[in-house]
């Protein structure tokens, strides 16, 4: 009876993070993934974020690194300069603790 007690829990605790991800969105509308961005100027994105459960804001991360907290669910947000390159940018659901709760959505940009 312990072991199968135990056996609940772990796949509740597995299919919580799916269920979460099946109810929260992320798009990025722009840049698009693979875009070609100009070193020279400031690049815009543009996001639309539907929250699921334990999600309570977004984070946004350039080449791994914090870039933004942001509390709209659309919007836009002025990146930083860019160097020549290759980058991903990420915006990651996080929950109150500003813990990432797995779902994520990821573009790759070249920036000349």
């Amino acid at each position: 009876m312990r072991n199968l007690s135990m056996l609940v829990l772990v796949l509740a605790s597995i299919a919580a993070p799916l269920a979460t991800a099946a109810e929260s969105k992320i798009e990025i509308s722009s840049p698009a993934d693979g875009a070609k961005l100009d070193a020279m100027e400031q690049s815009k994105l543009d996001y639309s974020v539907s929250l699921g459960s334990g999600a309570d804001h977004i984070h946004v991360y350039v080449d791994g690194k914090e870039a933004a907290l942001l509390r709209q669910m659309k919007g836009s947000y002025t990146m930083e300069t860019l160097s020549p390159g290759n980058h991903e940018i990420c915006i990651k659901l996080v929950n109150k603790n500003h813990t990432p709760i797995g779902v994520e959505r990821c573009i790759k940009v070249g920036v000349e």
